[in-house]
């Protein structure tokens, strides 16, 4: 993509056009360093989230309500590693834009989806976690394999609607606001700045802080009624509680760091007077992008069953006649043939 001159001339996106975009140059090895670099965590990105996709989707024992959240924030992973992370290192290594003005509104569009999804799928997690600790009675009634499912799919059904009416009306496919021909960028009004800083990240964070905090407040009050407890019953209930508390405490984890990625970002959106993307926005948005390939990192260090289905899968298992209906939780460091 690169058009080449003279070392002493300036560089254009499109040098047959006057209205083009300067070209900011680079070395042949700056160039290959950096697409070496940004395809590989592309790779590493889709890899992972996909393991996490096939494992949920195959071991009918992982066919659980937040399995299916998981899942869920799994395939907005998968995609902004495959469509986002590509299309956006292009256009950081080659500073210009080559895609035409259709698919600029387009690719900001389906990035606007795939983040307001991965934030509300986390807010559907934390209510999903809410519920199991805090009242683990009614769980079983309240959170049902069919209810987290159409949960999941308003939940994207919302992500798109919105992302289609901030798309609309800051004028996503609307070119006028280029200063150049070769740029993809959106100016965003201070209405919808605000409006978006409200929507998709204040009130989801609220919600998902307040719900962490009661978390944790009840599983500690929780452990010390079981620790002052006798007898077998005392055992089993301890054990779940612990399962419960230890998988809140998994999932509050990629909660915290997802946040953290997401705070400066929006910190920067308020005080940026510029146009999208800064040299500042650029780096914060590549920090939750990044994200994305952290997720399954922490499923591997916390989540047993993740790393028993990576076993499986790795090894192709996955393809012996019932190998979906494996308990994978009672299967750890085993290597005999699988039940049929």
């Amino acid at each position: 993509m690169a058009y080449e001159t003279a070392d002493h001339e300036t560089q254009y996106c499109f040098p047959a056009t006057n209205s083009s975009c300067i070209k900011e140059k680079r070395s042949n090895h700056e160039y290959n360093i950096m697409y070496v670099f940004f395809l590989f965590l592309s790779a590493w990105t889709v890899f992972l989230n996909l393991l996490v996709i096939i494992s949920i989707s195959h071991f009918k024992k992982l066919h659980t309500p937040t399995n299916l959240l998981i899942l869920s924030l799994a395939v907005a992973d998968l995609f902004i590693g495959f469509i986002v992370m590509p299309v956006e290192a292009i256009r950081l290594i080659e500073t210009c834009w080559y895609f035409g003005d259709t698919l600029c509104g387009l690719f900001m569009l389906i990035m606007g989806v795939l983040l307001t999804a991965s934030i509300s799928n986390l807010v559907l997690i934390a209510i999903d976690r809410y519920m199991a600790v805090c009242h683990p009675l009614l769980y079983p009634q309240k959170i049902t394999t069919t209810k987290t499912l159409i949960s999941i799919c308003l939940c994207w059904f919302w992500s798109s609607s919105y992302s289609v009416a901030y798309a609309v009306s800051n004028g996503y496919f609307n070119t006028s606001h280029t200063f150049c021909y070769g740029q993809c960028i959106v100016m965003f009004s201070p209405a919808w700045r605000f409006t978006d800083l409200t929507i998709s990240f204040l009130y989801p964070c609220t919600v998902i802080i307040t719900v962490y905090l009661r978390i944790f407040y009840v599983a500690q009050q929780q452990m010390k009624v079981i620790n002052a407890m006798t007898g077998e019953k005392c055992v089993m209930v301890s054990v779940r509680r612990k399962s419960e508390n230890k998988a809140a405490l998994t999932l509050g984890i990629i909660v915290t760091v997802y946040l953290f990625c997401w705070i400066p970002y929006y910190i920067c959106t308020l005080t940026e007077t510029t146009a999208i993307p800064s040299n500042s926005m650029t780096f914060l948005t590549w920090t939750f992008y990044i994200n994305s390939s952290v997720n399954p990192l922490i499923y591997a260090l916390f989540y047993r069953w993740f790393k028993v289905s990576i076993k499986h899968i790795l090894t192709l298992r996955i393809f012996q006649p019932a190998s979906s209906l494996v308990d994978i939780f009672t299967d750890y460091n085993s290597h005999a043939p699988l039940k049929k």
